[in-house]
């Protein structure tokens, strides 16, 4: 589960995240690019794999501004890359063995 620290944190020299509110702003410059609520997890994910494909940020950047594990940020890029902004929405399908 990501921390979202109180107040201003940069994540790299261009990109710094806000919350304020119960919401998680994302801020290139002094524009917002992005936000969602802070119990969005699947948004988070899905904004910081597109930041990192995209090469504005590095894993270890969100690693270390979220305290999220690095294996955890390689495994939802990985889904970025595979299906895009959807695959971090998308319900999955869960099997079950039949009852007997």
């Amino acid at each position: 589960m990501p921390i979202f620290p109180a107040g201003v944190t940069e994540i790299n020299n261009s990109i710094a995240v806000q919350k304020e509110a119960g919401q998680v702003v994302y801020i290139h410059g002094h524009l917002p690019v992005f936000h969602h609520e802070e119990e969005d997890i699947g948004s988070f994910r899905m904004f910081t794999s597109q930041m990192i494909v995209n090469g504005t940020v590095k894993p270890k950047e969100i690693v270390k501004a979220f305290g999220v594990p690095i294996i955890t940020v390689k495994r939802y890029v990985k889904v970025f890359r595979d299906h895009g902004a959807k695959g971090f929405y998308e319900t999955k399908v869960r099997q079950s063995s039949a009852l007997v």
